[in-house]
């Protein structure tokens, strides 16, 4: 298998290399590009003089002071926009609404398609399935319909941890299998890879799949552990865990992720999956002790019961990303946290 991935990585560093205008001034259209992970992949790629387009509907599902995360997301944007007028449009609009989004590639030539936008989380897809289906599945195809009548040739999207399940091989490598989903959000994002490599065996367009695992840092989302622990923390109230506090996780560093998302832009492969972890393991415990030193309170924790469709181990190997990719993770969760109540004090307790 090593042989195959060095191969691979031959050739498309020789197409990269023959095509080199492919990695540098693009236009690259972003779903999701002003949120949590798609607002600093927009920025990164704005900052080295590729041209932006954002679509979001600016929906935030799953969590209280939606208008508050929302204003954020929009004014992250407005700075951006300020600073780089001629490189960055921005349009409101839903991938589940195809003659709008058709709209937007009537007016820009498209070079690379980074596809980020989706409804999120394990418990809030058993509350409404539906909505998660037709965003995540639906609104994926619209893009890759889009992408194949309009000659993109490399799309890039965002999987998931989830897909792996409850699987016991530790830690999760991409060729393990995954047809055993906990929850409807791991379904539809296993359906997304699906998706992707049809397009990709049907239209020859390359698509890559990036499985995040448990991304935090600034701008984080207010429905993630990491944002809520924090947040409760600081102002003394209470946090909720389900289960003993024992699960354990592999939290990844918002730059790190980006990192890898630029990177598999940068490189069409095909077809291929990828892991973007830290590699790093925390109990959860251990992760609400950790932010208590940093925050400098102590937590107030209620325990419930385990939620089924919750997992309860995540790791990522990242081999096949380093090979192929480069893709080598390097901020510390330690450090990473730090810079997230760094950004917190400023940024969302500013009122």
């Amino acid at each position: 298998m090593k042989l195959d991935r060095k191969i691979v990585y031959f050739f498309s560093t020789l197409v990269c290399f023959l095509f080199s205008s492919f990695a540098d001034g693009k236009t690259v259209l972003v779903t999701g590009g002003a949120g949590f992970i798609g607002g600093t992949v927009t920025e990164s790629l704005l900052k080295r003089g590729d041209t932006v387009i954002v679509v979001d509907c600016f929906i935030s599902m799953g969590h209280d002071r939606i208008e508050k995360y929302n204003q954020m997301k929009r004014e992250r944007l407005s700075l951006l926009q300020e600073q780089y007028k001629n490189q960055l449009f921005i349009y409101e609009c839903s991938i589940e609404n195809m003659s709008e989004c058709e709209q937007i590639f009537q007016r820009h030539s498209v070079d690379v398609i980074c596809h980020l936008a989706a409804h999120a989380g394990v418990r809030s897809s058993i509350q409404n399935p539906q909505k998660f289906i037709k965003t995540n599945i639906e609104g994926t195809v619209n893009v890759l319909e889009l992408a194949v009548k309009y000659g993109v040739k490399h799309c890039v999207l965002a999987s998931s941890s989830s897909v792996y399940g409850n699987c016991e091989i530790i830690p999760f490598s991409e060729e393990q299998p995954t047809d055993k989903q906990t929850s409807v959000y791991g379904a539809t994002k296993k359906s997304l890879e699906l998706i992707a490599q049809v397009y990709n065996s049907l239209y020859g367009i390359s698509t890559t799949c990036l499985r995040f695992f448990t991304v935090y840092g600034p701008y984080g989302r207010f429905d993630m552990s990491p944002f809520i622990f924090m947040d409760a923390i600081y102002n003394k109230k209470p946090i909720t865990v389900f289960g003993d506090g024992t699960v354990v996780r592999d939290f990844t560093y918002i730059d790190d992720i980006v990192g890898g998302v630029i990177k598999a832009l940068d490189t069409p492969l095909n077809f291929q999956i990828f892991n973007l972890g830290s590699t790093h393991t925390i109990v959860l415990n251990d992760f609400i002790t950790l932010i208590e030193k940093i925050v400098g309170k102590k937590a107030i924790i209620q325990y419930k019961d385990f939620v089924k469709a919750d997992v309860r181990q995540t790791q990522a190997s990242v081999a096949k990303a380093y090979e192929l990719l480069g893709y080598e993770p390097k901020v510390l969760l330690k450090d990473g946290l730090q810079k997230m109540f760094d950004w917190y004090l400023k940024t969302v307790m500013k009122d």
